[in-house]
């Protein structure tokens, strides 16, 4: 019985050691991965899965209330029935012609004028129902809706619209103050940071979705530097807000880059300090002033031609042209060849960025620039000037035609001066012919058969070199002239370049 007592408290004594043995090794291990262990180490914080939601969910239920749905409406004015002929030499059907054919309908009776309708989004920025949104989005609109997130509807009116920057201003007139959108500072958004767009994409009003600041002063316009972010924006959302994570607008929504017509994951956002200086102007005045410094650069410089110019690292905008004599560059001292590095101490990379900036500038603002000639530094102080008076006839800039007499020959088109790049894309020298950028429904260009992105090079076998130019010709056209056009157009799918003869005649 002795023995079998002392293997039994043997066996529960080596049993307690194993187990103190055990313990121990596992606190050690324990206690290795415990913070301040490891000299200089620090803990990883995991945050909560709902504290990024949380906050979210805010800004959302703050800016919401300011956001608006608008909905527009454009009667298209009805067209002839005849059947036009196509310039590749097949008959162009008119759909209408066809469903009318198949189910027995009058194929000569009159046809009534359509009405199309468009959707696009907007913010309060002033609690007395001023709106901001994109001119594209009210471009053409004959009536103008706009929908709160409270349910309530109004008619709006435009109050001023810029198709430099897309930048249109609506007003309202409610019967009581409006929430209204905070605007910050796009200025200090950097890539990565956290964005909201809210908006109305397809119709679906109030929708919210998140991303980050992609990247920065991506170029569009001369106008325009956007900011890009893959917070998914799609067709409704133009003229929303892009928000950042203190529910402050840094920017307008207005372009995505898809080849889908969808959010690709690449959007664009006119940043909110452009938008507000366009907001300021078109209250005050119903338009924008833009400045100027009196210079041509040359828009597609390569770096190696920077570095040639002075510049090592082949940054830089190249004064290609001092314009007018009179201007301020000229005063200023600057010359061709010039190659300006930076303005008011903000460093530029390309012209598109010193348009932007400038245009942005009040006229009779002075400025600073430092800017190489012959590789050495200089600096000049010059006085900004007021873009429309010192450059009257910018044939890069969208320009329409001027308004008729009563019976007289609006060709119904806009078009522009090509870039050297676009001249290059149709195989012709600059100051060759000039871009349509926009036909109008059931006008003397449609008629004829001519699309947007056509180049004019004739019109009644007088050679057309730039906006001017077509002006001219066409005040001297007659009515119930017969016009003919040459043009070339290229092929999207196959890539290749063809001369067309396109006539109509005029009203």
């Amino acid at each position: 019985m002795r023995r079998r007592k002392l293997l039994f408290f043997s066996l529960i004594l080596a049993t307690l050691a194993i187990g103190v043995v055990i313990g121990t090794v596992i606190n050690r291990s324990v206690n290795a991965d415990k913070p301040g262990i490891a000299p200089g180490a620090t803990a990883i914080a995991i945050p909560s899965p709902t504290q990024l939601s949380s906050e979210f969910t805010r800004i959302a239920k703050m800016v919401e209330p300011a956001v608006v749905n608008i909905n527009t409406e454009t009667i298209i004015k009805s067209q002839s029935r005849d059947r036009r002929q196509s310039p590749f030499g097949s008959p162009q059907e008119d759909p209408f012609d066809f469903f009318e054919r198949f189910f027995g309908g009058p194929m000569d009776g009159p046809r009534r004028d359509m009405k199309t309708r468009a959707l696009g989004s907007g913010f309060v920025v002033d609690k007395a129902g001023y709106i901001i949104t994109n001119f594209h989005v009210v471009e053409k609109a004959d009536t103008i809706n706009v929908s709160l997130a409270s349910g309530d509807e109004y008619k709006a009116k435009v109050i001023g619209k810029d198709q430099g920057t897309d930048i249109a201003v609506l007003k309202v007139e409610a019967k009581r103050d409006l929430p209204v959108a905070k605007l910050g500072n796009s200025d200090g958004m950097t890539q990565g940071d956290w964005v909201l767009a809210i908006g109305s994409p397809f119709g679906l009003e109030q929708t919210v979705t998140a991303g980050i600041i992609s990247a920065t002063g991506r170029s569009g316009s001369r106008f325009q530097r956007f900011l890009q972010t893959d917070a998914a924006i799609n067709q409704g959302n133009s003229g929303g807000p892009l928000v950042n994570m203190a529910g402050e607008v840094i920017g307008v929504n207005t372009a995505i880059l898809t080849s889908t017509g969808q959010n690709a994951g690449v959007g664009f956002a006119l940043p909110s300090s452009t938008a507000a200086n366009v907001y300021n102007q078109l209250i005050k005045t119903g338009k924008v002033t833009r400045g100027a410094i009196g210079i041509q650069m040359q828009t597609d410089a390569t770096a190696a031609t920077l570095r040639a110019l002075g510049a090592p690292d082949g940054k830089g905008v190249v004064v290609s042209k001092i314009t007018p004599d009179d201007g301020p560059a000229a005063r200023a001292g600057l010359k061709q060849g010039d190659v300006i590095r930076e303005i008011n101490g903000r460093k530029l990379n390309d012209s598109l960025e010193l348009s932007s900036v400038v245009a942005e500038l009040t006229p009779g603002k002075s400025v600073t620039l430092k800017f190489l000639r012959d590789g050495r530094e200089q600096t000049a102080t010059l006085t900004i000037d007021d873009r429309a008076k010192i450059l009257p006839k910018d044939d890069t800039d969208p320009v329409e035609e001027s308004a008729p007499e009563r019976g007289g020959t609006k060709l119904g088109m806009t078009v522009q001066g090509l870039t050297p790049q676009q001249a290059r894309d149709f195989d012709m020298q600059p100051g060759e012919g000039v871009l349509v950028t926009n036909v109008q429904v059931g006008g003397v260009a449609d008629d004829a058969g001519l699309r947007a992105r056509d180049v004019i090079l004739q019109i009644n076998k007088m050679p057309v070199r730039n906006a001017e130019e077509l002006r001219d010709i066409v005040a001297k056209l007659k009515p119930e002239s017969e016009v003919l056009f040459l043009i070339k157009r290229l092929d999207r799918q196959t890539g290749d370049i063809g001369t067309l003869y396109l006539a109509a005649t005029l009203p």
